[in-house]
């Protein structure tokens, strides 16, 4: 990604986004949860002022920035992308925020008490060696927080429909606990949101689609028709059950 697309595609879309969020419930984030969602996570995890936050794949921070003003926590944000730290930085003013660009694996030495993973674990086709090293950057008795989109994974004829599919790697929820126990991560709660997130998608693709000659105008035409067919695909795995959205905050039980 070249340093300004970030920036461009925040720009041509951040008027949709606020407008699909009910009030109070976009805070610069780049996915389906709620502002709401994202703080009674964040409290459920035992984040507290003082609390040491990693953010991984953290994008222009939206979330983390919220969390860290509303809960005092210490931040550390990562993502590999120059320009959505560029923005993540000038917007968290004076918040105890720290951000690093950073191909994610590998993860930043810990420890640190809790690690966010927030609407990104699906890019991740080798979950099993990325667990690992997150449960190795927390604390014993930290937490992992992360949100997964649960399901078998995508047949040929829906690699071809998706846009992006490379990036699109479902896992069945029966192997993502497994995983979790050999990496040494106890689930202390998990909490289904499919229907929460498929009504914020689709909130999302009738605000999009209301100003989509703006959009086109900024992104092209070829990527808001590519950002609107992957929507309108979420939308219809999750009111057919094809995918199912969770969200997990499992404790580090393991010493080594």
């Amino acid at each position: 990604m070249r340093r300004d697309e970030r920036a461009v595609l925040d720009g041509a879309l951040r008027r949709s986004r606020l407008s699909a969020y009910a009030p109070g419930e976009f805070v610069g984030q780049e996915g389906f949860m709620r502002a709401s969602e994202i703080l009674s996570l964040a409290v459920a995890a035992g984040i507290t002022p003082g609390v040491s936050v990693l953010d991984l794949c953290c994008g222009v921070a939206g979330p983390g920035r919220f969390i860290t003003r509303e809960l005092g926590c210490t931040y550390v944000g990562v993502d590999v992308s120059s320009s959505a730290i560029d923005i993540a930085r000038e917007r968290a003013g004076d918040l105890a925020c720290r951000f690093e660009v950073s191909p994610v694996p590998p993860i930043p030495a810990g420890p640190f008490d809790v690690v966010l993973l927030l609407e990104t674990m699906l890019a991740f086709p080798d979950k099993e060696t990325l667990l690992h090293e997150i449960c190795s950057a927390i604390a014993v008795g930290g937490r992992f927080v992360f949100t997964m989109e649960e399901g078998q994974p995508l047949t040929a004829a829906e690699r071809e429909s998706m846009p992006d599919a490379d990036t699109v790697m479902l896992t069945p929820l029966p192997d993502m606990l497994s995983c979790l126990q050999r990496a040494g991560l106890r689930v202390r709660w998990q909490g289904e949101c499919s229907r929460s997130h498929r009504t914020m998608v689709d909130s999302l693709i009738n605000a999009f689609a209301a100003e989509e000659s703006e959009i086109a105008a900024q992104l092209g035409r070829r990527s808001l028709d590519e950002l609107l067919a992957a929507h309108r695909l979420w939308s219809d795995w999750l009111r057919e059950g094809r995918v199912r959205k969770f969200a997990f905050i499992a404790e580090r039980t393991q010493t080594s």
